[in-house]
């Protein structure tokens, strides 16, 4: 597609897109309920390639597996020509045994002898020390050396987690962080940190969990996910419209997308590699996928930085 770019990584031969398809809404969850079928997944991951999307976001945690099975259905014979991130939900009390299992598990559930990248997918309280932080490395590494994980990475990864690993944090090849115009929190010292040791950002929920991308109906604002979100609380959720009205007038400006704006402003930040877009619906794919090559002016991105720096809320600074 003429519309997408696309970048690469250390460790992984391919072509990875900028946009990366998120898979965590494929399936059912808790997050997003049991509304997209198995035909609606397939729908979606085909559009994904179709319009030059050629990485996949999953995790055992997204339906209990079910994501990575859609996902591995749906790519078929084409599994191995795209990058597939999947992740563990790690244990401080997890076997090396264990960890291995896990990766088993993807694999199996992906039809696939290997995961491109292999995020730890929550430090939690897991590994609040540097003792369990070094183990955390010494298993992660094991399964990049078995050849079942070709680089490694973490995902939510705070300051304070980072400084946990020290020098070992240079192990790790991506963190992938929530990062929006309404959500800036990895711009502190885990900036800085992962900076330094080479570790772009993954950006997940780039539009907010939607909000920046269309209007919100009621069914959209009663999912899961957003109804304890702060950002859908009624002391935030009207601070965070006058951002979203900042997005949506750009958009009539330029003929465009909301949701191309959004993730056109995200895309030129510091240390951003790629944004992780999530849907249930393959129409809407191809909005995100061309949101690649939307070159926003110096004072369209001043407009929107802005907006951002305005919302009280933004949470800058881990």
């Amino acid at each position: 597609m003429e519309y997408v770019i696309y970048d690469r990584i250390k460790g992984i031969d391919k072509d990875w897109s900028r946009i990366t398809l998120g898979c965590w809404q494929i399936a059912p969850s808790g997050g997003w309920g049991d509304i997209c079928s198995p035909e609606d997944a397939e729908r979606v991951v085909r559009s994904a390639l179709d319009h030059g999307i050629t990485a996949f976001d999953t995790a055992e945690g997204y339906g209990d597996g079910e994501s990575e099975r859609r996902l591995g259905k749906a790519l078929g014979a084409q599994k191995d020509s795209v990058v597939i991130i999947s992740k563990i939900w790690p244990d401080a009390e997890l076997t090396l045994k264990a960890y291995q299992q896990r990766l088993e598990d993807s694999l199996k559930a992906l039809s696939r002898d290997y995961v491109d990248l292999y995020l730890v997918h929550w430090p939690g309280s897991y590994f609040n020390n540097t003792e369990k932080s070094a183990r955390l490395v010494e298993f992660m590494n094991t399964l990049k050396k078995s050849g079942k994980a070709l680089t490694i990475g973490l995902s939510n990864f705070q300051s304070q987690d980072l400084t946990l690993l020290g020098e070992k944090l240079k192990t790790f090849s991506m963190n992938e962080v929530p990062y929006s115009l309404l959500d800036r929190a990895y711009e502190g010292e885990s900036l800085s940190l992962c900076k330094n040791a080479d570790i772009p950002y993954m950006a997940f929920s780039p539009t907010a969990q939607g909000l920046l991308a269309k209007p919100m109906n009621q069914e959209d604002l009663e999912m899961p996910t957003r109804i304890h979100h702060f950002l859908y609380q009624d002391s935030v959720y009207s601070h965070a419209k006058k951002v979203w009205e900042t997005v949506l007038h750009i958009a009539k400006e330029l003929g465009r997308k909301p949701v191309e704006v959004a993730l056109a402003w995200v895309l030129t930040r510091d240390n951003i590699f790629t944004a992780i877009v999530g849907s249930r619906k393959s129409e809407q794919v191809r909005e995100f996928a061309k949101s690649t090559e939307l070159k926003l002016s110096p004072h369209q991105l001043q407009r929107l930085t802005t907006a951002s720096d305005q919302f009280p809320m933004v949470k800058k600074g881990h």
